[in-house]
């Protein structure tokens, strides 16, 4: 079991709180989008009442669409049911402080019904049941997760005013790598990293990327379920900052038609003894485990897209020549693959490049492990790799739209093998939802060219 020692202990909770540094503590848990939900309690009656308890939070938190319409279709949340509560137990080992948010802490919650028992469906508890079925082999998945995100100018109140149309980008051009580029936006990416690294994050780098306005920041891979948490809170914590200095940050997988904002994950393999079992003697370092691991990966890759492209806009990122994957390959260090194998001996890794940044951490790395199970307990070979142009080359290609991945989840028996059906219901639901209200809308493209000339 991997050591979560958390960045804040209760103790030292207890003792800030006594000399008045921290008077509010929030308690949330990730929803189907990743996005925390939840309360923020006055510090004293947190630690006298909600500490040892947990606290309730109505169930429709898991069965509204992102809008938070109530919608339906949802077997454990609906009217019919009467919208009823679950509750929410603090995990201690994610106490933090939130720096941006002054004198305030944060815990992230598991979510379980009144009886004790787990809510099936919360993204936390899908990603905890994976890593049991990880951990019975003896292994821990550590895992990194590389959003980029693009800085405009606006604030967020400017955006949705303009309907988001017209907002100026804080780089005017490309500025991969720049560090002219990215001097433009320092003072906020400064902060963004020093107030993660107080929040607890171990912070390793920023730099821009190509779109106008695209930065990345890196922090250091943790295990599977600390970075997700963490993923979460700097998700959070950078939009904030962005707000309280009067611009906005955008995650969105494809903002425009230039490249996207990816989520990079990378994972690798542990045993008991720490000894990284990914690291072996095949001509690409691979062990016969990281083989089998690979494999699962590229079998289950189609079937689990709804769970690495969750949304409309997800699909729009895969195209030809932008470095977002359109074919279901491995390669060693070949970023036009859906699967780079990266690293050598204790730091051999591979990254799944199809999740963009609306990614739900705990989904999509709940999803890798999976896949790499069923490639370790069916004993499935690895195919040779791809090491030219993926985008050309003649291998499957991961689907094209939410519609498409949403069938092939419904009908997945490796899904059904691994998530059971009751998630496997659930997350067909959201896409389903989301389906049917874009099908309904109208938008700014059928506008601009229907209006006047139709």
């Amino acid at each position: 079991m991997a050591d979560r020692t958390p960045p804040l202990t209760v103790e030292e909770l207890r003792s800030l709180v006594a000399g008045g540094e921290i008077d509010t503590v929030a308690l949330a848990f990730p929803d189907m989008q990743g996005r925390l939900q939840g309360k923020r309690f006055a510090a004293p009656f947190f630690l006298r009442e909600v500490l040892a308890h947990g606290t309730e939070g109505c169930n429709y938190l898991l069965a509204v669409d992102t809008e938070m319409n109530t919608v339906d279709g949802y077997a454990m949340s609906s009217w019919d049911r009467g919208y009823g509560d679950f509750a929410m137990r603090p995990d201690l080992a994610t106490l933090r402080r939130t720096p941006w948010n002054e004198a305030t802490a944060l815990v992230t919650a598991d979510l379980t019904w009144a009886d004790g028992s787990p809510v099936t469906a919360a993204p936390r508890q899908i990603l905890r049941h994976q890593l049991d079925r990880l951990a019975a082999h003896g292994l821990t998945a550590h895992v990194g997760t590389e959003l980029e995100f693009i800085v405009f100018q606006d604030t967020y109140e400017q955006a949705w005013d303009t309907g988001y149309r017209d907002l100026t980008p804080a780089n005017r051009y490309n500025v991969d790598y720049s560090i002219l580029g990215g001097g433009r936006v320092e003072p906020l990416l400064r902060r963004i990293r020093n107030e993660m690294a107080a929040a607890g994050l171990t912070v390793e780098s920023a730099k821009g990327e190509c779109n106008p306005g695209q930065h990345e920041i890196a922090f250091r891979y943790a295990d599977a379920l600390t970075t997700c948490d963490q993923h979460a809170v700097y998700k959070t914590g950078a939009k904030e900052i962005a707000a309280q200095e009067g611009r906005s940050l955008t995650f969105m997988a494809k903002y425009d038609a230039r490249e996207g904002n990816s989520c990079h994950v990378h994972l690798s393999l542990q045993d008991e003894a720490g000894t990284n079992v990914m690291a072996g003697d095949d001509p690409h370092g691979m062990s016969g485990l990281m083989r089998h691991f690979l494999a699962g990966q590229l079998a289950a890759m189609r079937d689990f897209s709804l769970l690495y492209a969750p949304n409309i806009n997800s699909y729009k990122r895969f195209q030809p020549g932008s470095f977002a994957p359109t074919a279901v390959a491995w390669g060693p260090d070949n970023r036009t693959c859906a699967l780079r194998t990266v690293g050598h001996g204790p730091s051999t890794r591979f990254e799944n490049r199809l999740p963009g940044g609306d990614v739900n951490p705990y989904l999509a790395v709940a999803a890798m492990v999976a896949a790499g199970l069923h490639g370790i307990e069916q004993g499935l070979e690895l195919p040779p790799p791809c090491t030219g142009n993926a985008y050309a080359a003649d291998h499957a290609h991961v689907p094209t739209t939410l519609r498409e991945a949403a069938e092939l989840w419904e009908t997945s028996e490796i899904a059904e093998d691994a998530f059971g059906a009751e998630t496997v219901a659930h997350y067909r639901n959201m896409a389903r939802v989301e389906l049917a209200a874009f099908d309904a809308a109208v938008t700014d493209w059928e506008l601009r060219r229907s209006f006047e000339r139709l």
